[in-house]
């Protein structure tokens, strides 16, 4: 590998092209793949982990819990 080549096997490797990938809520994007498109169901600004506008975890903790319940006032 001098000069930061690769060498790959002639005639194995599919060919890399551009690739537009649609995503099921509208957004698309350009990447490298051997296909042309891709479609998919979710993707980085319609999934709840990544845009986090939608939990589905709690936001309060057992403390902020127990205090509620019985009537603690939390003293800072």
């Amino acid at each position: 590998m001098a000069g930061g080549e690769l060498k790959l096997k002639k005639g194995i490797h599919p060919v890399m092209k551009n690739c537009t990938i649609t995503c099921a809520c509208g957004a698309t994007f350009e990447t490298l793949s051997n296909v042309d498109v891709h479609k998919i169901e979710v993707c980085n600004e319609c999934h709840p982990f990544y845009n986090k506008k939608s939990s589905g975890h709690k936001k309060t903790g057992a403390v902020e819990k127990f205090n509620r319940k019985y009537n603690i006032e939390e003293t800072a």
